[in-house]
């Protein structure tokens, strides 16, 4: 049996899944009855995802009908806290969108909880109003 992932290593597997934007990788880093929020969610996105069936549908669907080609996500820094559970991390998405030929940024800071090797709780805050447009 593999050693259980520390919330640092699933972090680096949570930005390797927005990368190949897949996602049953991201899903598969969640519990079963984790919750995804997004506090700062855009016009007709969901605010969050109950469970990790809901997070592989969701972004199934969102990743889906993106026409966003991620190029990089850009590690600001991650923040180790009083909880041994608990990671925060700042990160910047880089891609592109190819219809457009248009560049874009977006910023994002999570914070994730992750129990037993599995997240249980992300609050995601991102400016996904940044794909929109040119950066």
């Amino acid at each position: 049996m593999p050693a259980v992932r520390t919330p640092r290593e699933v972090l680096t597997c949570y930005y390797e899944a927005m990368l190949d934007k897949s996602p049953d990788d991201l899903a598969d880093l969640y519990s079963v009855d984790a919750v995804h929020e997004f506090p700062f969610a855009s016009l007709g996105f969901p605010p969050r995802f109950e469970g990790r069936e809901a997070v592989r549908a969701g972004y199934r669907a969102v990743w889906g009908a993106s026409p966003a080609e991620v190029r990089e996500v850009r590690r600001v820094a991650a923040y180790e806290t009083t909880d041994p559970e608990v990671i925060i991390a700042e990160h910047v998405v880089v891609g592109t969108l190819p219809a457009q030929d248009a560049p874009f940024t977006v910023p994002g800071l999570m914070v994730l909880h992750v129990h037993d090797g599995l997240i249980t709780r992300v609050r995601d805050y991102m400016d996904g109003s940044a794909v929109a447009g040119p950066s």
